[in-house]
């Protein structure tokens, strides 16, 4: 793209990024959203509890610098961003929920990462991005050679390489890296790590801008059925055997291995333990972003096979004839809406009060309960002594909150190379930290979000240890049947 007067000109009106870097919101927006959605690594969130959160900054920040900051109410800040006119977030209803969700937009999450940028670095490696520019030349330069006496010569060259080493290693002539060389290494793998989950969101931005395109293609379609299905078939394929397409399968079932998987996670625990790594105090969430990807990805899957269900939903044949008449009224309202969409009417076009009409039955209605008037004495109020003792104080702090997600996740993690898998192996992998209450949580979880068996016939001991009062280690047990979990 050329960086020109005009076209830079266009991205400051047109591109979102850039519109939120001007916004005078910019520093809520950001910093919001990037907790919100990078940092947790989510792809979607409801409204409710985006609404939640982002009034809970908003309180915070009013408290802070006056009430008259930021005074509108939260929900009505998420409906301004996710506009057309903003395009900051991506507001959608998912299969199943009449709840409205949200979503980063690509644009969003570059111009936050730019402003991730911004801030000074200690340290700026370079080396490693030289040699990880020669090895890509070096890797397209092998790759699209097919003479069999070029790629034999570099063949033979990468083995007499490789005697030397083993020469040099059996000597006693170890090469390592110093710290300056693994400080620019990690730095890089770090920079990289991000920007993959970043692309993710972009790759899914760009399914569905497909999948947009072949609807636009059916609603404005004025031909014969068969033709119509032979083009979006070949779009379908299209996708599919796209470059981007190719890229995120190979990926995909690179990352899917599980063996690739635990090499992955050893070599950052090795990594990660080491001194001048640990000088340059790298995010903790470096140490499970393999499985930050694998989540990313399934997301991406997900809404790829979706977009292909609701296609193919659209083209049965059997809703296409009992629903001729309906389809040529939408592809009316269709075919105006592309007409106006690149100058839409100012103004609200239309409103609908709900979506739906409210039922009450009458045996619905409870039966009139009499309110009950409370007897207020009046007598003075009297200061009371604090008697709070230290006990109840250390009642209150030591109350435990079970984190339901993190449990979902070993559970995920444990049946990833397996079909199922028990709640006695899964506390084997992960040992409870929170006794009992952990325990009941896992049970809650086999019945409320994973797919389980419980087999009465055959009982398990679950033991988990805790510190006593008086300093001593001790054991505890429970014998309940045995629960499966499925994939």
């Amino acid at each position: 793209m050329p960086l020109d007067y005009p076209t830079l000109d266009l991205l400051r009106l047109s591109h979102p990024a850039w519109r939120l870097l001007r916004s005078d919101h910019a520093s809520l927006i950001a910093s919001f959203l990037e907790r919100a959605f990078i940092t947790p690594n989510l792809r979607v969130i409801a409204q409710s509890d985006l609404a939640e959160a982002l009034d809970d900054e908003l309180f915070g920040l009013r408290e802070r610098y006056g009430a008259d900051t930021y005074p509108k109410p939260a929900l009505d800040y998420l409906n301004d961003w996710a506009n057309t006119d903003k395009g900051w977030l991506r507001k959608f209803y998912q299969q199943g929920s009449d709840e409205p969700h949200f979503d980063l937009t690509p644009s969003t999450e570059k111009a936050i990462a730019w402003l991730g940028t911004l801030a000074e670095r200690s340290f700026v490696g370079t080396e490693s991005r030289l040699l990880t520019l020669f090895d890509l030349l070096k890797q397209i330069s092998s790759g699209s050679d097919d003479n069999p006496a070029t790629r034999l010569a570099q063949l033979h060259q990468q083995r007499d390489a490789i005697d030397a080493d083993i020469a040099r290693v059996l000597a006693g002539d170890v090469a390592v890296l110093d710290d300056t060389g693994l400080k620019d290494r990690f730095q890089q793998f770090t920079a990289l790590a991000r920007e993959l989950l970043t692309d993710f969101r972009e790759v899914e931005h760009n399914f569905r801008g497909l999948d947009r395109r072949v609807r636009e293609r059916i609603a404005l379609w004025d031909g014969a059925k068969g033709e119509l299905l032979e083009q979006i078939m070949g779009e379908r394929d299209a996708i599919a055997d796209s470059d981007q397409g190719k890229s995120f399968r190979a990926f995909w079932d690179f990352l899917m291995s599980s063996s690739r998987q635990e090499e992955l996670s050893t070599l950052l625990d090795r990594v990660l333990g080491l001194a001048p790594v640990a000088e340059l105090k790298p995010d903790a969430r470096i140490r499970r972003v393999h499985y930050d990807w694998l989540e990313a990805g399934e997301h991406t899957q997900r809404t790829v096979a979706h977009l292909s269900q609701q296609l193919r939903r659209f083209l049965d044949d059997q809703a296409w004839l009992e629903n001729r008449r309906i389809m040529d009224i939408l592809r009316g309202i269709e075919v105006r809406a592309l007409a106006v969409r690149p100058m839409p009417p100012p103004g609200v076009v239309m409103q609908i009060d709900d979506t739906a009409a409210d039922l009450d039955l009458p045996m619905e209605r409870p039966l009139f309960t009499p309110s009950i008037k409370p007897r207020i004495t009046d007598i003075a109020l009297e200061s009371g002594a604090d008697d709070t003792s230290a006990a109840t104080l250390q009642t209150l702090y030591d109350q435990v909150v079970i984190d339901k997600p993190q449990l979902v996740r070993q559970v995920r993690h444990a049946l990833q190379d397996r079909a199922q898998v028990t709640l006695r192996e899964v506390c084997a992998l992960h040992p409870l930290q929170h006794g009992l209450a952990e325990l009941v949580a896992y049970l809650q979880l086999a019945s409320d979000t994973f797919t389980s068996i419980v087999d009465e016939d055959a009982s398990e001991p679950i033991i988990w240890s805790r510190t006593g009062d008086d300093g001593q280690l001790l054991h505890k047990q429970a014998i309940l049947p045995r629960v499966i979990f499925l994939r």
